[in-house]
């Protein structure tokens, strides 16, 4: 066996779920090595694709992802969906051959340790065959408890060297519970019994902590929300008014602009959740729990800031209530934007957004798991699909970048393949990333493509007004016979009754996608990116 074989077979033994990437002869004895130690490899047809595949797999399964990459130009192809992962703070290896120290001429030589830097992912390096272990199992303990994207360097000539007698991988625990001080806990309780209305807003380190956010809620009188990337986590919650920003719906938003505290749960707080700070009320207070000091007030000023993980802070503010016997009432709410009227603007061959999205909402089983790409459609699946939890609504969006949808889409389906998949792509990021419908054909994925098609780049549209839009509008294509290209099946919805053929396909097998094409009636600029392009 060589230090190739042996990291894979290494990363295995730590546990990680499942590897995704494109082979070349730079990653060949490593992914080996993963498959050989039982870990699944689902082959992409580009790295960027992959690198959101692995992306979207830890994110919905929990578990540490590897993305196996070749030296140089591997690595770069995959570099936008590296920094969404790395942004979010998603614990994944990204497993990349690297050029030998030696090979100064060579072409795939580049500086990656800088290129992981660059882009907030932790840097290591398998530096020689007596230390290979040791090297993957720093890299791996660093992703699971810190919470950190970690591109894990193997050098072509290490690769090579032959690998010492396999010693066993340590089990490596998840992050330790951060307990808040008694002192943060009784100035929380404090707030949380001098308030008339309390809003908590759960965020992506409230993940998997509906349980002692719900039992808090319930004592303190709070109502019940979340950040985008959230969303789901308290679904079957009387007292949940749905998503915190710029996808609230009015009802939604005038119960926050109400509060006069507002607690950020694992949350940032940033301009996209609170709408630039308007969503908050003139004499709120405002306070933030998270497991990083520099995270508290770093988007805008605090009340009360606590240092300590979601889950073990809001038990222990619970039993501090308790021991005061403070109890708080509240009021059941209609806030879903399903129930919100509106002027439909579908007609001329096109549908309303809000209208597709709605009927598809009732159409689709309800064990889903949506995925969201970027652009100006993506308030509507966002806001109108429901999702049975936080596992069933996969978001990366941290990058803001377009075209991270499909590959997305297909590793939340691996993930969870107890749900149907559902991804809301616009036309410009599905013709992006338009190559990896072939890998969710040849994985046989039940996945449901909706493509919300306007034929061009909406948001700049949008944005900018009366400008030449010659640069970002395109002919309309036919993305139905696209996709039946690729052996998905293919439907174009131009009304509401169109939509019966989506209603077939869930009747039928299941055994390749559905992509809808969707010719979507102009919105005049979705509401969440007006509200954002006004500040």
């Amino acid at each position: 066996m060589n230090v190739a074989e042996l990291v894979g077979r290494t990363l295995a033994e730590l546990g990680v779920g499942a590897a995704f990437g494109v082979v070349g002869s730079g990653n060949f004895e490593a992914t080996n090595g993963l498959r050989s130690g039982g870990v699944r490899f689902v082959a992409a047809r580009h790295e960027g694709g992959a690198a959101s595949m692995a992306d979207a797999y830890s994110r919905m399964s929990g578990r540490v992802s590897v993305l196996s990459l070749h030296q140089g130009c591997g690595l770069t192809n995959a570099l936008t969906g590296i920094t969404e992962a790395a942004k979010s703070r998603t614990p994944m290896i990204v497993l990349a051959g690297d050029t030998a120290a030696s090979a100064v001429l060579s072409n795939f030589r580049i500086d990656q340790d800088a290129l992981a830097d660059a882009v907030g992912a932790v840097p290591e390096r398998v530096h020689g065959a007596r230390t290979a272990v040791a090297d993957t199992v720093r890299a791996y303990q660093t992703a699971v408890q810190q919470r950190r994207t970690v591109l894990l360097n193997l050098p072509l000539d290490v690769q090579a060297q032959e690998a010492p007698e396999a010693v066993p991988a340590p089990e490596i625990s998840g992050p330790a519970p951060i307990r808040p001080s008694g002192e943060a806990v009784a100035k929380l309780a404090d707030l949380i019994v001098e308030a008339r209305r309390t809003v908590f807003i759960a965020g992506r380190g409230a993940r998997a902590s509906s349980a002692p956010l719900t039992d808090l809620a319930e004592v303190a009188g709070a109502l019940l929300a979340t950040s985008a990337v959230a969303h789901g986590l308290f679904h079957d919650d009387p007292f949940s008014i749905g998503i915190a920003g710029g996808f609230s719906s009015p009802p939604a938003a005038d119960l926050i602009r109400d509060a006069d505290l507002v607690i950020g749960w694992g949350c940032a707080l940033n301009m996209w959740t609170t709408r630039h700070g308007t969503l908050l009320g003139p004499a709120a207070r405002l306070v933030q729990v998270d497991v990083e000091q520099a995270a508290l007030g770093a988007h805008r000023r605090i009340d009360l800031g606590v240092v300590g993980d979601v889950a073990s802070t809001a038990a222990d503010v619970h039993i501090e209530l308790k021991k005061r016997g403070h109890s708080a009432q509240r009021d059941r709410t209609g806030t879903r934007w399903n129930d919100v009227p509106y002027n439909d603007l579908s007609g001329d061959g096109r549908i309303d957004p809000r209208t597709l999205s709605r009927r598809l909402d009732e159409i689709l089983p309800a064990e889903r798991v949506v995925s969201i790409d970027s652009g100006n459609f993506m308030g509507y699946p966002s806001a109108y699909l429901s999702v049975p939890d936080e596992n069933g609504f996969c978001f990366t969006q941290a990058f803001q970048s377009i075209g991270l949808g499909l590959g997305t889409a297909i590793g939340a389906a691996l993930a969870r393949p107890d749900r149907l998949p559902v991804l809301g792509v616009g036309d410009g990021g599905f013709h992006m990333a338009v190559s990896e419908l072939e890998t969710a054909v040849r994985l046989r994925i039940p996945l449901v493509v909706i493509v919300y098609n306007d034929a061009a780049y909406g948001a700049e549209i949008h944005h900018f007004g009366d400008a030449d839009m010659t640069t970002v509008r395109f002919p309309d294509t036919d993305i139905a016979a696209i996709g039946r290209g690729f052996g998905c099946a293919g439907v174009t919805v131009r009304s509401v009754e169109d939509l019966t053929a989506v209603t077939d396909w869930l009747g039928g097998p299941r055994d390749a996608p559905l992509v809808i094409d969707a010719k979507i009636a102009d919105d005049g600029g979705s509401w969440w990116l007006a509200e954002a392009f006004r500040h």
